[in-house]
Parts: C-alpha cells; structure tokens; sequence
C-alpha cells in the first residue's frame, strides 16, 4: 500500500494535472510587460487573437536568435490581427534589457512566479523555466493551436505561417 501511495505521489509531482490542449479555454494572466505596462489575456478577448512565444532565458543563445527573428521580421507578424509577445519567467528589469538590447517591438511578458508558465503547461519541472513554445489564443480566448517544434532562426516567419493556416484575420 505504500509503494503504491508513493507512486501516485510522485505522479503527481511530475505530471501537470491537466495538460493545456487546443480547444481549451486559455488561463487568464496579468502580467507585467518590457514596455512598462501590463496585459492581461481577457483585455484581448472579442478583440483581437494573441500569440505567446515561451521563452526559457533572456540572453542565452537560442532566445536571442528567437528574439531578433521577431524584431527583424515583425512585420509578418503585424499582417495579422493578432497581439504578440515573447513570455519567460525572467524578472522584468532583466526582460526590459534583453527587449531593448534586442530592439524588440513588441512586449516581453514576465511570469517570476512561474504561475502563468505553469497554467500554460510550459513550465520545466523541477525549474522556474518555461520550455520554448508558442501558443495561439483566438479571439474567443480558445487556444488554437500549441506549437513545442520552434525554429528560433525562423520564428517570425513561422508565426506568421501558423496565423495564416489558423486563419486569422489579416489587416487592412
């Protein structure tokens, strides 16, 4: 009875209660922003979609490359009707630097707590991490789609493929 009390207790240190899956309704955050301000996912809803492209750490290798394809080819992105950001459990102050230094246009959410990464199901075991994933949220708050196969040298391009695929609405 023991060995079986244990396992279920070790189970559930290891696996998320209940994995985030496409038609879910996405967790709501509040989180603050590189750009000083804070966003909150329902100001989004009925509005406009939103993708959150995961991020482990500012400054390290592959989230540099990732950054600067979206700041390089932002504009692929902004075709659509839809909200981007890059998201970490980084502090703030440390996001702040990384977007500036990275010439980011567009914000970069902090998650310290890990909370949000949690809720989202892309936080590393074990660590205040998230893994490298972008989510899409329609308008409607339902995820669209989770994407764990990111190619940081191509993320913008990638994005802007996804949102097209998912068929979100484009500009004027």
């Amino acid at each position: 009875m023991r060995k079986v009390f244990l396992m279920c207790a070790l189970l559930a240190i290891v696996l998320p209660a209940s994995a985030l899956e496409v038609g879910d309704k996405a967790p709501e955050f509040s989180l603050q922003a590189s750009d000083g301000k804070t966003y909150t996912l329902s100001d989004f809803k009925g509005k406009q979609a939103v993708a959150i492209a995961w991020y482990p750490k500012a400054f390290t290798k592959g989230c540099t490359i990732e950054c600067k394809s979206l700041a390089e080819n932002g504009h692929l992105i902004r075709e659509y009707d839809v909200a981007y950001f890059m998201a970490s459990t980084d502090e703030v102050e440390d996001n702040s630097k990384f977007a500036e230094e990275m010439k980011a246009d567009f914000p970069l959410l902090s998650d310290p707590t890990g909370e949000v990464a949690e809720a989202y199901d892309v936080k590393m075991p074990v660590l205040n991490m998230a893994k490298r994933v972008t989510i899409y949220i329609g308008k409607d708050g339902d995820v669209l789609k989770i994407d764990r196969d990111i190619k940081p040298a191509t993320s913008a391009e990638d994005m802007a493929v996804t949102l097209g695929e998912l068929g979100v609405a484009k500009n004027d």
